[in-house]
């Protein structure tokens, strides 16, 4: 009888190992919440970014740049007037305002993927930089921030420092026109910065006074 007990036993421990532990071959599946995750699926997105604002009748400056390497982009028209060739530059001028949304082919050797690529054509509504001059003194914090009056509302604008050999040491300016750092050393720096808001760009000279 105890052997009976003990075959039983064991037979309950072979049932409950076979149902807690995969079959050997068989893949993993990972859960979250009693829901299957591929580990190995495609990856959620492909471009950097997806969503570019662009201003009616300026030539569009803009390129999509995709996640992985050796991407090559399928030429074809994603707006009225702006088309994306083949290394993923945005060409043309668009015509017409409004929101266009289009698939864009992504390929790796035969292989392609379709990615979509929203364009948001904004009105020309005329702005102009202010705040173009920063005080300061050495050693001390600087803070300040580069404005624009004007502009379609609501487009965040973007600035570019085009030559940063021109910035005075520890002090930067960020591509939310933020001014800041502490500067080394007195001077004063003429720095050329290019802002753009929606495509619709513009160069100007922000000058630095360090006492």
């Amino acid at each position: 009888m105890r052997h009976k007990w003990v075959f039983l036993l064991a037979g309950l421990a072979v049932c409950v190992l076979a149902t807690a532990v995969p079959f050997i071959g068989s893949p993993f599946v990972y859960m979250a919440r009693e829901t299957p995750i591929d580990p190995v699926g495609p990856a959620a997105r492909r471009l950097v970014e997806d969503t570019f604002y662009l201003t009616q009748g300026i030539e569009v400056g803009q390129s999509l740049l995709p996640v992985e390497k050796g991407v090559t982009f399928r030429p074809a028209y994603v707006a009225v007037g702006v088309k994306v060739d083949g290394g993923g530059r945005l060409h043309g001028a668009p015509t017409r305002t409004g929101t266009f949304v289009a698939p864009v082919a992504l390929c790796q050797g035969q292989s392609c993927q379709e990615e979509q690529v929203t364009l948001v054509v904004l009105s020309n509504v005329p702005w102009e930089p202010r705040d173009l001059t920063f005080p300061g003194k050495s050693g001390t914090a600087l803070t300040g921030h580069i404005a624009i009056s004007g502009g379609p509302a609501g487009v965040v604008p973007t600035y570019t420092v085009t030559d940063p050999a021109k910035l005075p040491r520890g002090v930067a300016i960020g591509p939310d026109g933020r001014v800041g750092g502490v500067p080394a050393a007195p001077g004063v720096s003429e720095v050329p910065v290019r802002i753009c808001v929606a495509g619709n760009c513009a160069g100007v000279v922000v000058r630095l006074i360090i006492v």
